[in-house]
This record gives structure tokens, sequence and C-alpha cells, in this order.
């Protein structure tokens, strides 16, 4: 019979509350992209940010739903635990649906509110005078709700500015990088050369090492062949003497 988990033991409950906890991670991120320029580069990153932790959630709520599937068709949990079980993933899956609109309409906000910038000043010059957010509602707008033609083209040409800065920035970025790398390369190159040339010097020496031994074996060799040539020189003397004497 296949092991079934009870209480707190359940991987399946941690992965739930890590699912929680996710959510509560994701809703911080939320608030603390509120505190930031929307053309900020704090902003841009914490939304990158979101986006991947959203992927990530939707992920792991759809394993949290197989695997309760799994279970039952093993038999592991009740039927009334897979209920249960997937109620709950039915509150993490609306929960899910939330984080995307949330995510969505502050994506669409901030697309929208660049587009009617850039249609107001269209309509602006066509115009020949102000203009208004709303190009449909002029007529029915206050006064002090139209924009001067001049602070729009400031306000764009602001924008602009600060693009172009971003762009100079992320080129110094970009050059000094590549300036990192060709020093890299160059400190490479210089040690790949030292290492051949020791290398080099590594076979000269164990070749001269080689020549050295076999000189000595040879010295050693001879100096064994003299000593026996001097016994034998010495007994050839010793036996004349013995054989001369009276």
């Amino acid at each position: 019979m296949a092991l079934v988990y009870i209480g707190d033991n359940d991987p399946w409950l941690t992965e739930y509350d890590a699912c929680e906890k996710l959510f509560r991670e994701i809703m911080e991120q939320f608030t603390e992209r509120n505190k930031y320029s929307k053309a900020s580069q704090a902003y841009a990153s914490i939304s990158a940010n979101i986006r991947i932790r959203l992927k990530q959630y939707n992920r792991e709520v759809q394993q949290l739903k197989n695997k309760v599937d799994d279970a039952l068709k093993s038999k592991t949990i009740t039927v009334e635990e897979a209920e249960r079980r997937t109620r709950q993933i039915e509150i993490l899956e609306s929960k899910d649906v939330q984080l995307q609109k949330l995510y969505d309409v502050r994506a669409n906000n901030f697309a929208s509110s660049r587009a009617n910038l850039l249609t107001s000043g269209t309509s602006a010059f066509a115009d020949g005078g102000t203009t208004s957010w709303a190009a449909d509602d002029d007529d029915d707008k206050p006064i002090d709700t139209q924009i001067p033609v001049t602070d729009l083209k400031a306000q764009q040409e602001r924008i602009l500015q600060e693009q172009d800065k971003g762009l100079e920035e992320l080129c110094k970025v970009i050059a000094r990088q590549k300036e990192i790398g060709q020093t890299i390369s160059n400190e490479v190159d210089h040690h790949n050369e030292i290492i051949e040339d020791l290398a080099d010097h590594m076979d000269r020496t164990d070749q001269s090492l080689i020549n050295k031994t076999r000189q000595v074996q040879t010295i050693s060799f001879k100096d064994r062949t003299c000593v026996y040539w001097i016994i034998i020189i010495l007994l050839f003397i010793c036996i004349i003497t013995v054989v001369l004497m009276p």
C-alpha cells in the first residue's frame, strides 16, 4: 500500500505553503514598485522580477494540481481530501488571476499613458493651440485641464533626453565590458605563452637530466673496471716477485 502523509509531514502541504508565501512576496513587490517612477530603472527591474515570479507561481500551482490528480489515481489520499485540496488550489488560481490582472492593468496604464501623450501632442500640432489628455472631451473639459503645446513638447523632449542619457550610459557600460574582455584575452594569451615556455624548459631539463644520468652511469662503470685492473696488476707483480725470489 502506498504511503499516506498526514499533517505537517505532507510534502503537498509544504508546497502549498510555499505558494502562499510566493503570493505574499509578489504583492510586496507590487507595493515596493509603486515607490518608484515608471520611467526609473528600479521600476523596470522590479517589474521584470514580478514577471518571473508570476510564471513561477503559475507553474507551482499547476504542479500542485497535477499532484492531487496523481494522488487520487494512486489512492494515496481519500476523495474528500482530494476535494478539499482542489478547493485550496482554486483559491490559489483565483489569486493567480488577481496577480495577472494587477500586472496587466499597470502595464497597460503605462503603455496607454505613453500613447495618450504622443496622441495628444499630435492633436495639439493639428489644432495649432492647446490640447487636452482626452481629445474626444475637449469641449466638456475645464480650461485648467488643458496642457499648452510648449509644456507638452518640453515633456516629450525631457523623456527623449532621459532615454538618450540611458542609452549613453548603456554604451559606456558595454565599452567598459569590451575593454575588460580584451584585457582578459591579452592576459590569457600571455599566460599561454608563459606555459609554453615552461613546457619547453621542462623538456630541455628532462633531456639534460637523462644525459647527466647516462654520464654518471658510464663514469661509475669505468671506475669499477679501473679498480679491477689495478688489483690484477698488483697480483701479477706479487707473483713475479715470489717466482724471482731465491
